[in-house]
């Protein structure tokens, strides 16, 4: 996920603040569900509900589209500052949990052992890896410089979440600053170079729709490459045209923009697999729209939730709450599962409140301890530098 880039081109939208708050919150607790002891009927409607984690990630991508883009063109045009940037807001964080999440899965064991009421195949299987990566030096070498969503399964046969579940989208996220970087010289935020971009993101997802469909599965990507989730930065990209001036243009790229994304989504899966892929450019959509036209009445209720003390003030904690949860869990998992996994809905009930609790009171000690520190010693950039209005990308 992209975490709030403050003074960005655009200015701060608030209701996008909001809705990283919302969407971090989902994760968490789709993260915790899968382990707790529900009946059937229960799990299974609980399941319905939030485990669309991943199409919570697809609008970070949107969210990241959106604002990278823009606030790009706060250091003219300058690839290094923009990275050096984007270094100092993301690492720091990154470091510390990647480093508690590590040792914890080299060192604390599976806490599996202890939730007897876990049966093999359950989803929770596909939020914690059983146990240590079989490659544990490659594995630590490619989360350091975020390949880890970069390489093939053949390469890299832990995959993206054997160290830290979460931090495969900031591999994703890093792909994308390099491509942005690429284009720097050109990233000059007019319209032009907008829809290039857009267009050149949804070409990498329909060329990686067409890789998968015709190369063998070791030699696949995981979710986390780029080319796998380029159709939501162009979501992004292409809402970023509402503050650019030409509404008309801005409206005409969006939805030609969602429709090829909602198509490409359609291609994924069956069933419910496949409304889980329509759920993230419609709701993309709709969150553009109440940040846009917050006082038109459909929008009305939801600008004003997202714009609401509490959920902003989770907005601005979002992304150490993002990356802290699933570690959080597991360590508390493993302290509490030989207490009390003879109680099954004890242990549900201390360890899902604890869960929550610890993550949102880790993220926000994060947040002001570290975060906020980092982001004070930012240098100062020079405005953007005047560009010819014929600038392509």
């Amino acid at each position: 996920m992209v975490a709030r880039e403050e003074g960005s081109a655009i200015g701060r939208l608030i209701r996008l603040d909001g809705l990283r708050g919302v969407l971090a919150i989902y994760v968490l607790v789709g993260h915790l569900v899968p382990f707790l002891p529900l009946p059937p009927l229960a799990m299974w409607a609980a399941q319905g509900l939030v485990s669309h984690g991943l199409a919570a990630v697809d609008l970070f991508f949107a969210l990241s589209g959106l604002v990278i883009v823009q606030s790009m063109t706060r250091f003219g045009r300058r690839p290094g500052s923009f990275l050096v940037a984007r270094a100092r807001r993301l690492l720091p964080v990154y470091m510390i949990v990647l480093v508690g999440s590590t040792l914890l899965m080299l060192k604390g064991g599976s806490p599996f052992a202890t939730m007897p009421w876990l049966a093999p195949g359950d989803p929770a299987a596909d939020i914690w890896p059983a146990g240590p990566p079989q490659h544990p030096v490659f594995e630590i070498l490619a989360h350091l410089v975020f390949l880890h969503g970069a390489l093939p399964h053949r390469l890299l046969p832990d995959g993206p979440f054997a160290l830290l579940g979460p931090a495969w989208s900031l591999s994703t996220e890093w792909q994308f600053y390099a491509v942005i970087a690429l284009v720097a010289l050109r990233c000059d935020g007019r319209d032009g170079t907008l829809v290039r971009l857009s267009l050149a993101l949804i070409g990498l997802a329909v060329l990686a729709r067409i890789y998968a469909a015709c190369i063998p599965a070791p030699w696949r990507f995981s979710r986390a490459f780029l080319p796998n989730e380029a159709a939501y930065f162009a979501l992004g990209v292409a809402a970023s045209r509402f503050w650019s001036g030409d509404r008309v243009g801005a409206w005409r790229l969006f939805v030609i923009m969602l429709i090829m994304t909602m198509a490409l989504g359609a291609s994924h899966g069956a069933g419910w697999g496949r409304l889980a892929k329509l759920l993230p450019p419609l709701a993309w959509a709709i969150a553009v729209a109440a940040q846009r036209v917050p006082a038109w009445r459909p929008f009305r209720l939801l600008a004003r939730c997202l714009g609401s003390p509490p959920v902003l003030w989770l907005g601005l904690i979002s992304y150490p709450l993002y990356l802290v949860n699933e570690p959080v869990g597991r360590a508390l998992a493993l302290a509490l599962g030989p207490i009390l996994s003879g109680s099954p809905l004890l242990f549900g009930l201390c360890w899902g409140g604890a869960t929550v609790a610890g993550s949102i009171i880790l993220a926000a000690m994060l947040h002001y301890g570290i975060e906020r520190r980092f982001l004070r010693r930012r240098r100062i950039v020079r405005p953007p530098v005047a560009v010819p209005a014929t600038g392509g990308a």
